[in-house]
């Protein structure tokens, strides 16, 4: 919890706006996305109204791409605390998904509110029991980001070019994924390439539990589950396995 803290003043300390910067990166990023894939572009987004459709998928997705590119780099930012005293480090990378939390909060918080709005204004959309689930979805999505981002920061510590690829990475993955588009718009030849990505079943099904458009399927999110599953405890294994020796390369 102190790590936890510790994160949260370190996001806000010697800001002007502190928490409303993450307020205004969907809302900036939704409307670019309406603007260019909505008006320009002409990518259909299953009926549903575009900046809305936008919002819901870069709100599930911030949480995921935060989390892992904050836990990418643990070995490298707190050597000089890992070199100084011992503790489970892996209450490091923990700490800052837990963290998080509070950034996806206020995002999420301002995607019901819109979702309020776009209801009030007579649009198609059918929020339904899946969303019971959304804890669920926190869930795995925090496990996958924690695993993927605890393997990056292992092997940061012989392969520094990783830390560089890691922000460029991260972007071509939301592309692999249907937060700008729907999975249904996908040609059938290549929906398997953009199934295999872990991201893609919670992003459907979250879009699917709040806006009713999507698809819901056990099967995908099993899927989803056993590869952060397996993610994670690989993830687990080289992490304990290099910061017995990290402090000689780093």
């Amino acid at each position: 919890m102190l790590f936890v803290w510790r994160d949260f003043v370190a996001s806000y300390k010697q800001t002007i706006l502190g928490p409303f910067w993450h307020l205004l990166q969907p809302l900036i990023s939704a409307l670019i996305f309406t603007i260019i894939f909505g008006e320009i572009a002409r990518i259909p987004t299953d009926g549903l109204p575009p900046f809305l459709f936008y919002m819901c998928g870069l709100t599930a997705w911030n949480y995921f791409s935060v989390c892992l590119t904050g836990t990418s780099g643990i070995f490298i930012s707190n050597a000089g605390i890992f070199g100084k005293v011992y503790f489970p480090r892996l209450t490091v990378p923990v700490s800052i998904v837990i963290s998080c939390l509070v950034k996806f909060g206020i995002q999420f918080a301002l995607f019901i509110g819109f979702i309020i709005f776009f209801d009030i204004r007579g649009s198609s959309i059918r929020p339904n029991p899946a969303i019971l689930i959304t804890p669920y979805l926190l869930i795995v999505m925090a496990a996958l980001g924690l695993g993927g981002g605890i393997i990056i920061s292992s092997l940061t510590t012989k392969y520094r070019d990783l830390q560089v690829l890691v922000g460029f990475g991260v972007q071509l993955l939301m592309f692999a994924t249907p937060v700008v588009y729907p999975l249904s718009s996908v040609p059938g030849q290549y929906r398997w390439l953009i199934l295999i990505n872990p991201m893609t079943p919670i992003i459907e099904t979250f879009r699917y539990a709040f806006l009713g458009s999507g698809s819901f399927s056990i099967g995908y999110l099993a899927y989803s589950t056993v590869t952060t599953l397996t993610l994670l405890l690989l993830g687990i294994l080289l992490f304990n396995r290099v910061e017995k020796t990290f402090m000689d390369k780093v």
